[in-house]
């Protein structure tokens, strides 16, 4: 079985930081939560996610001016795209991200089945993919399309860090991990984010959320917020 290792570092109790190694295995993830983080992190945690999307969205507001006006001159189709996820508990809402595909995305990919067979694979096209445009693929890049995932956080539905976001389409793909997933809220980022996101399966990309939901603690959330950042900046040149 193909194994892909993540190191983050963790702190044992009352002892100096050491590093875990998450493995990818198809049959590693247990089920059920490993550990169950206390009441205090949560309540933590979420404080943290309103006052940094607070802090974001007042900070990051001429940035969305300026990738709206692009999106909009590029081809003067809508600003947001509004997709349809399946959260903490099974909530469903709509996760706000800057468009970065035709407007006619979907009916474009109904109409050519070879793309439409290769996308349910991994519910994502490998490679180029034709329905993404000029401004949007440099928005992806750069992951300035999830920008507006703030909102979403400031709003409880979602969290910093966490489990990708998943449509409720893709949930019986989790399986046995299906409850498993949805307790907890989703996450701007997360071990997928960090871990070559554009070479992993969707199966890998399952153990990589049940690795998280298993692990998560306050130095597991900073070093995923950190390597995030590292990447937003590389590939932005900020």
């Amino acid at each position: 079985m193909k194994q892909r290792m993540v190191t983050l570092p963790t702190r044992s109790e009352g002892g100096p930081a050491s590093q875990v190694r998450v493995s990818i295995d198809a049959h590693a993830a247990s089920t059920s939560i490993v550990h169950e983080p206390t009441l205090f992190y949560h309540v933590t945690k979420r404080l943290i996610d309103v006052v940094l999307a607070v802090f974001g969205i007042l900070v990051l507001i001429p940035v969305f001016l300026i990738i709206a006006i692009c999106i909009k001159l590029d081809d003067g189709g809508s600003v947001l795209h509004f997709r349809e996820i399946i959260g903490y508990r099974g909530r469903r809402f709509y996760a706000l991200k800057f468009r970065t595909m035709i407007p006619n995305a979907d009916e474009y990919l109904a109409k050519h089945p070879e793309l439409m067979r290769k996308y349910l694979q991994n519910m994502k096209l490998a490679g180029e993919d034709p329905r993404i445009t000029h401004i949007g693929r440099f928005l992806r890049t750069t992951s300035l399309d999830e920008l507006p995932q703030l909102f979403n956080v400031l709003f409880g539905q979602m969290s910093l860090v966490g489990p990708r976001i998943i449509h409720p389409s893709e949930l019986p793909r989790y399986g046995k991990y299906a409850h498993k997933r949805l307790s907890v809220r989703p996450g701007i980022t997360g071990l997928w984010q960090i871990s070559g996101r554009q070479h992993i399966s969707y199966d890998e990309r399952v153990q990589l959320d049940m690795r998280y939901i298993d692990t998560r603690s306050f130095i597991i959330d900073f070093s995923i917020l950190v390597k995030t950042l590292k990447v937003f900046i590389i590939h932005t040149g900020a």
